[in-house]
């Protein structure tokens, strides 16, 4: 018995080691290792998120669902919850201040895509929502986000509170140290989250996903959800 349990254990361990080779192999550009590894995972167990056949964005498989309560503090330093945002959309994005390349490019996409929708924009409210609350206080965010767009917001809160909202998010990130480095770097994902007034995700948006195509797709998610 306890060498089948051994076998199995070193089973598990390989099929763990060759995931993650898998993923390393695969990833493609601007694509982090865990959002890859991800993607492996969603292959291999057949939960691949599919496209809409119309407008772009990825829908979640059946019987997967995203999103869900949260309790932050915001860059204006005011406690809010999922029940703050109760009745709107959201464009979510989680990422960092520091963060030299990815999030600037995201949340600058985020804005144009707003721009995109015109005033049917006004529906959406855009949230960075921090995976690095070390650094990331309520100030460094206020003065962060008003770099991209009047209207976007900045999400930090404990390390604990930024643990749930990701768990319920499903986002991959971690803490980065190089050697030849003074300061440290996050690693993570890079999706982008359509929220509907319900605080569940409807579309998921993948890095560098054009901005005319983010835009058909959330308009038509508005006007689906807004139609009698």
């Amino acid at each position: 018995m306890l060498k089948a349990i051994r076998y199995t254990v070193f089973a598990l361990l390989l099929l763990l080691a060759g995931l993650w080779s898998w993923a390393w192999l695969a990833r493609g550009p601007g694509q982090s290792l865990g959002e890859s590894f991800a993607d492996r995972l969603a292959l291999l167990f057949g939960r691949q998120l599919s496209a809409p056949s119309a407008g772009g964005g990825l829908q979640l498989p059946a019987g997967l669902t995203l999103g869900g309560p949260f309790s932050l503090i915001r860059h204006d330093g005011q406690p809010v919850t999922e029940r703050d945002y109760a009745g709107r959309w959201l464009l979510i994005y989680f990422g960092f201040t520091y963060c030299p390349d990815v999030c600037p490019t995201e949340l600058g996409r985020i804005a144009d895509v707003l721009d995109e929708l015109g005033p049917l924009g006004e529906q959406v409210t855009p949230l960075l929502i921090t995976i690095d609350p070390q650094r990331d206080t309520p100030a460094a965010l206020a003065d962060y986000v008003s770099r991209f767009h009047p209207r976007m917001q900045g999400l930090t809160g404990s390390p604990a509170q930024i643990a749930e909202v990701a768990r319920r998010y499903r986002v991959y990130y971690a803490r980065v140290q190089h050697p030849d480095m003074t300061d440290y770097t996050m690693d993570h994902s890079a999706f982008v989250y359509l929220v509907g007034p319900d605080a569940r995700v409807r579309l998921l948006f993948r890095p560098e996903t054009p901005v005319e195509e983010m835009a058909r797709a959330i308009r038509q998610q508005l006007r689906v959800v807004t139609s009698p």
